[in-house]
């Protein structure tokens, strides 16, 4: 079994939402390794850097291995090439993503791909996403990956599940990429390829 990851963001040394990645790593390992004890990652997380937006990269399998951090470099999402694979599956945050890293290569000029598994959206390679409708922001009831993101959004009801297809997003005006990094990252004028 592959090692796991937890990406988490540091505002000027604040850990944002840790409870959130605590519960999906402690969720995982009891999953995938029966292990019921709990990890308290504040154990793990020290000496946070106190000034800058920073990535902390908790890896792990049935135990804490290395904690990283690195300066956050944000980039911007407009573009995004529609790419269908049926076969793909990502239900924890394995650090070997290859599959994706594959699927990524073939994006061509466009930012990022948008997944499309069995004729239903899921992800980008690097976040959940939503749609706002007009009313309110639709996020896919499969993802590839449930993140933490989605997760306490969902949680406070600021976004909602619902199937969508392809097809479907033109009916949408905004799309939205939602990640421990980006946050609520929306995105107005969103292009498909």
């Amino acid at each position: 079994m592959g090692k796991l990851l937890e990406t988490i963001k540091i505002v000027n040394g604040e850990i944002r939402h840790l409870a959130f990645h605590a519960a999906r790593l402690n969720a995982t390992r009891a999953t995938l390794f029966n292990i019921q004890t709990p990890i308290d990652l504040r154990e793990f997380i020290k000496n946070v850097p106190k000034i800058g937006i920073y990535r902390c990269r908790v890896i792990y399998a049935k135990q804490v291995e290395q904690v990283e951090y690195s300066l956050y470099q944000p980039k911007i999402f407009k573009c995004f090439k529609v790419i269908e694979d049926n076969s793909i599956t990502y239900n924890f945050k394995f650090l070997n993503r290859q599959k994706l890293d594959d699927l990524f290569k073939i994006k061509g000029t466009a930012d990022d791909i948008l997944l499309i598994k069995n004729g239903w959206v899921t992800d980008t390679t690097i976040a959940n996403v939503a749609f706002w409708d007009g009313v309110q922001w639709l996020t896919p009831k499969v993802p590839l990956l449930k993140g933490t993101t989605r997760a306490r959004l969902l949680m406070d009801k600021k976004i909602f599940v619902e199937n969508i297809k392809l097809a479907d997003l033109r009916h949408f005006s905004k799309m939205a990429m939602l990640n421990a990094l980006l946050e609520f990252y929306p995105i107005a004028d969103f292009v498909l390829s």
